[in-house]
């Protein structure tokens, strides 16, 4: 399925569509003016030479006493006033002028007592003959121009097809599908006959970037799952050796710090799986009340549950109260009380009253490990329950309430 292009508005495509629309109208005109000049020249030339031929004729005639001609005269009163004026000084000359409303190409030149001897040619066929060919000019030129409009919006359409088709999977490779690729038939190896344009360049380089982005996360998300898994057998004998231990406080402090190595080894196992996108829902009617109270409970930390409207989901209980547990240790371990879950409808929302989350959080989500000046690090709890939601179908989002303290607000779909 192709993809739907924007608006024309401000795109590439517009843009280029009205360079070529400008460039062939500026490409027409200057033609046109051309072969409108060197046709008009020619004719009128033409028409200029056979006055005076005939003015030539009319001059002999009346010198030699005969009868001039039809259109030939002696100071006719149709003759235009520049040109008398011309013919009374000595001098020869041709213009066009209207008589009786049809173009005439008036000849005049000098005889005995300061008078005009005149000429008339009838200029109506070349003034015809201008006017068709401008005619031509403009619809030969308007054709010309739609039809390389036409050819260029298709060339240019195409472009831009391919540049969105690439920008798409630019944006599902920078939400997370690393398995977005491209693919344009044009990325093949370059040769003479067929060289790859800057489309393809661009096309290929987006897909060799996703693909080595993807070998480094793959690898990474191994590595992260082989560690989890090597140091769950050595942590197992060492919590086991932990409970031999003699009762003390040097005692509590080793079995405190296996169940945190422990702890830490779990979430690292379960963000590997969460990583493999293997992971499968059980889905089962839930009342979202009771389970966000079992899921309080079962943190034990003093968390406050108002109902203001329950409904049933379909979801997996396990993954939603591991998503809820995280969310309530995180706002008990890094903000400050009272700790309210609130259940609306579909919508749960856990808030605490501390110095809320940080910038780097709400705008772009939990990263693992990291924290902000020391002051509110999110470890991996966040990472897990964000990503036990996406397995549910479910959003979560991160926030500061205007009065102070962290809102982290999870959206399910009611049943």
């Amino acid at each position: 399925m192709r993809p739907v292009l924007p608006p024309w508005s401000g795109t590439l495509a517009a843009k280029a569509a009205a360079f070529i629309t400008v460039m062939c109208c500026a490409l027409a005109a200057l033609l046109g003016v051309l072969v409108h000049v060197q046709v008009t020249n020619q004719t009128v030339g033409q028409a200029r030479d056979q006055a005076l031929q005939r003015l030539a004729q009319a001059t002999q005639r009346y010198e030699a006493g005969d009868t001039l001609r039809r259109g030939a005269g002696v100071d006719p009163p149709e003759l235009p006033g520049e040109l008398r004026e011309l013919a009374v000084a000595g001098e020869r000359g041709t213009m066009v002028a209207d008589e009786e409303g049809r173009p005439t190409m008036w000849a005049a030149g000098p005889v005995d007592g300061g008078r005009a001897l005149a000429v008339a040619v009838d200029y109506s066929q070349q003034a015809r003959t201008i006017e068709g060919l401008d005619r031509a000019i403009v619809w030969s030129s308007g054709l010309a121009i739609g039809a390389t409009l036409l050819v260029g919006a298709f060339a240019v359409t195409r472009v831009t097809r391919r540049l969105h088709t690439t920008a798409l999977v630019a944006r599902r490779i920078s939400a997370g599908d690393l398995d977005a690729r491209v693919n344009d038939p044009r990325t093949g190896p370059r040769t003479q006959a067929s060289p790859q344009d800057e489309v393809a360049a661009v096309a290929a380089a987006l897909d060799s970037m996703a693909a080595s982005l993807q070998g480094k996360l793959l690898a990474e998300q191994r590595f992260t799952a082989d560690v989890a898994h090597e140091l769950r057998t050595p942590l197992t004998g060492l919590h086991a050796a932990a409970e031999l231990l003699p009762p003390g406080r040097p005692t509590e402090l080793v079995r405190d710090r296996v169940a945190a190595l422990r702890t830490l080894t779990e979430d690292l196992l379960e963000i590997s799986r969460l990583d493999t996108g293997r992971e499968r829902v059980e889905l089962d009617t839930e009342l979202l009340g009771p389970l966000a109270e079992r899921a309080v409970r079962a943190a034990g930390n003093g968390t406050e549950v108002r109902v203001v409207r329950d409904v049933s989901v379909e979801t997996d209980r396990r993954r939603l109260e591991r998503v809820l547990g995280n969310l309530v240790a995180n706002a008990h371990k890094h903000g400050r009380g009272p700790v309210v879950l609130t259940v609306d409808g579909p919508v749960v929302t856990v808030r605490d009253h501390g110095d809320g989350f940080p910038d780097y959080l709400v705008v772009h989500g939990p990263q693992r490990f990291r924290t902000e000046g020391g002051t509110r690090g999110h470890g991996l709890g966040l990472t897990i329950a964000r990503g036990q939601a996406e397995v549910l179908g479910a959003r979560l989002e991160f926030a500061n309430a205007p009065e102070g303290g962290a809102v982290a607000t999870l959206r399910l779909a009611a049943e």
